[in-house]
């Protein structure tokens, strides 16, 4: 029985950073080790909200509001924060504990800030693993935060049950949101900063968006009337609330028609191929097949083998180590 277990069961929050930070390890003792501790944690369920939108639209002053509201409720709240890497050195910021400066001193919320690590998608390559910890250490709800790179930032809509945009006033007319992508993946765009002199801005833009999700197709795991735009205020905390009803309202329907353990049983086994392909590109740093990539590269680079050649060699390579 691995010792960080018990303590992590009972929501100990040193033995659930210690947790992520076992799972995020990229050493082979330490992977084998997070195998088995992952394998033994309860069946307990949070939500899982995703949420995303383009940097500096407010998703940290957000989820500082929207979670502070929370545990207001009695709820208990994890955020899993990613950050982006440094494509030269490789390292990141991490500030959203800095952002969050309220919520990081409620006792009731849990934030943990993760490097992206140049993987795609906006999310870490171990979120998914993190939020599995966070259910086990009997948080009721887990928002992710994303990078926040834009439209092609789709994969937190793979392990979340409700997928949040948040979008700036002005962000966009009719057009803009009919755009495929990560517009026809969200349940419920929030305009953020809709106070003040945004105010007119921030209903115009829900009205835009209203209309471009009417021409959306309709989904089978979508109630009447979803997926939806409405308006909040991190600021003045107007329609948190509101937004907070939707996203319940959204998953107990989900429950009802059977959708949401389909749909998180389809998230298991779209991980578990990313797993698998993850730990075929790995058999790449061996320090042999990196001198047959080198070499392969070489020659692709004068001329001698066209890429889908060279390609090929090298699978034939890596098939026949596994003989």
């Amino acid at each position: 029985m691995d010792d960080l277990l018990e303590p992590l069961m009972q929501g100990d929050r040193r033995a659930l950073s210690r947790a992520i930070t076992l799972i995020e390890s990229t050493r082979a003792d330490h992977r084998e080790r997070a195998i088995s501790l992952l394998s033994r944690l309860p069946d307990r369920q949070a939500l899982r909200i995703g949420l995303s939108g383009t940097p500096g639209v407010g998703k940290s002053t957000f989820i500082e509001a929207f979670g502070t509201m929370l545990t207001a409720k009695g709820m208990k709240v994890a955020v899993l924060a990613v950050d982006p890497s440094s494509a030269r050195s490789g390292g990141s910021i991490l500030g959203d504990k800095t952002r969050m400066e309220h919520l990081s001193r409620n006792p009731d919320a849990f934030i943990r800030p993760s490097p992206s690590s140049a993987e795609l998608g906006g999310v870490a390559r171990r979120t998914r693993e993190a939020v599995r910890l966070c259910e086990a250490a009997g948080y009721d709800v887990v928002l992710i935060e994303t990078v926040g790179v834009g439209q092609s930032e789709t994969l937190v809509a793979d392990m979340s049950d409700v997928f949040v945009l948040l979008l700036a006033p002005a962000g966009g007319d009719e057009l803009q949101g009919v755009k495929r992508g990560i517009m026809e993946m969200a349940d419920l765009i929030l305009v953020n900063k809709a106070d003040g002199d945004l105010l007119s801005a921030a209903r115009r833009t829900v009205s835009d968006y209203s209309g471009a999700l009417r021409l959306l197709r309709k989904r089978p795991q979508d109630p009447k009337g979803f997926p939806k735009a409405l308006p909040v205020s991190a600021a003045t905390g107007e329609g948190l609330d509101n937004a907070w009803d939707q996203m319940t309202a959204l998953a107990e329907w989900r429950r009802a028609e059977s959708h949401f353990d389909a749909n998180r049983a389809a998230q298991a086994r779209h991980w578990f191929l990313a797993e698998l392909r993850a730990g075929v590109l790995a058999q790449l740093d061996a320090p042999d097949a990196k001198a047959q990539v080198q070499d392969l590269g070489d020659a692709v680079a004068a001329g001698r083998m066209t890429p889908g050649a060279a390609a090929a060699r090298m699978l034939d390579h890596l098939a026949a180590k596994r003989k």
